[in-house]
């Protein structure tokens, strides 16, 4: 198993700020944006729906959830997985001089504290986490991170083609809008609905995650994305095939999101999900290689430099999110489920990674890691050699 070892720790550490390189941070805050688009409009109430967006609404609305169906859902995600498995491999290559029962302690910690946060946002802000299921992902992963790289592509193969399987549920069309647990009418209901949503996201979201999960390890023992110009090449053919793959792929989804045509056959809508998830899949492989390509170009540029510092603070980043949806949606809070649009609800989501920019360059500018890394890190590297 080639694994790169020009670089290990002698005692348990975490990457410091100066140490990370550009172009993954700058694709986890690129791709922070993409999840604030991707979640947001779930909690709008209207008396019809179409994977998951109220088609009541104007043109301009229409157009905005083909844009998102298009360029963001089903897009955001994978990018996020992808991502987080080459984190995982950056972790055991820096800390490979220590052993493997170290190493796997100090993955072990990380998927717990993972796990343990995870489900808190998930029961105070926001039923749909996904870092409680990065958590088991993790725990789970952990069998695969000094497996053959044979090993590590035969279970992406495997985690892609079920995600791809047909069937007529993974496009949603109906009255059903968002459930008690997105939009709880008060506390009580909240954590009576939203203890079993966590958990099922938890464990079973992992089997969608699974394949760009174990592309990420693949190509972080490689450090294909730390080291761009070494890997253009393939970084260019991953862009143009992937992103042009997604885009293609999801026409039929968002066409019928848009309105553009009514709903098909069970026997052709049974293909539409499926069909765009797993060329998003592809798409989210192309956005994390096109950004990093453009981050070789763009290295020295204040706008750039935010950007990837909403990257090394994305736990935060994606927290605040989570807090700025319970406050607007929640009916007993703002309640503007039922006031806002997609157009709107897009805006709101753009604002929101505007603001986590703000806050993250400030950190960087001022010296602060997120709260919520720092408490990651410490949790994570306490464990000693023994």
């Amino acid at each position: 198993m080639p694994v790169a070892t020009d670089s290990v720790s002698v005692t348990p550490a975490p990457t410091g700020l100066t140490e990370r390189a550009l172009g993954p941070d700058l694709a986890r805050g690129m791709m922070l944006l993409f999840i604030a688009l991707a979640n947001s409009h779930y909690f709008l109430v209207g008396q019809r729906y179409v994977g998951g967006f109220p088609v009541d609404g104007s043109s301009v609305d229409d157009a905005v959830a083909w844009l998102i169906s298009t360029f963001v859902d089903g897009r955001a995600f994978p990018m996020f997985g992808l991502l987080f498995g080459y984190g995982v491999a950056h972790i055991v290559r820096r800390n490979a001089g220590l052993g493997p029962r170290v190493v796997n302690r100090i993955l072990r910690r990380r998927s717990l504290v993972l796990i343990v946060i995870g489900l808190l946002d998930a029961l105070l802000f926001y039923a749909g986490d996904i870092l409680a299921m990065y958590g088991v992902l993790l725990f789970v992963g952990i069998l695969l991170v000094r497996r053959s790289d044979a090993w590590v592509m035969a279970v992406a193969v495997v985690f892609f083609v079920l995600n791809a399987l047909p069937g007529v549920d993974s496009m949603s069309i109906g009255t059903a809008g968002p459930d008690a647990a997105s939009l709880p009418p008060d506390l009580a209901t909240m954590f009576a609905e939203r203890a079993p949503v966590a958990a099922l996201v938890a464990l079973g979201g992992p089997i969608g995650f699974a394949c760009p999960f174990a592309i990420g390890l693949w190509a972080g023992r490689r450090r294909i994305l730390e080291r761009p110009t070494e890997h253009r090449t393939l970084l260019r053919v991953v862009a143009a095939v992937g992103i042009s793959v997604a885009v293609l792929g999801a026409q039929p989804a968002a066409l019928l999101v848009a309105g553009v045509y009514d709903r098909p056959g069970d026997q052709v809508l049974q293909w539409v999900g499926p069909l765009h998830d797993a060329t998003g899949v592809l798409g989210g492989f192309g956005y994390a290689a096109l950004i990093c390509l453009v981050s070789t170009r763009l290295r020295n540029r204040e706008l750039v430099a935010a950007v990837a510092a909403v990257g090394q603070r994305s736990m935060t980043c994606y927290l605040l999110q989570s807090a700025v949806w319970f406050v607007a949606f929640t009916p007993f809070l703002l309640g503007l489920a039922d006031e806002l649009t997609a157009a709107s609800t897009a805006l709101l989501a753009a604002g929101v990674w505007v603001a986590s920019v703000a806050l993250a360059e400030w950190m960087r500018r001022t010296g602060r890691r997120g709260p919520f890394e720092t408490l990651t890190r410490r949790v994570t590297y306490s464990a000693r050699p023994s």
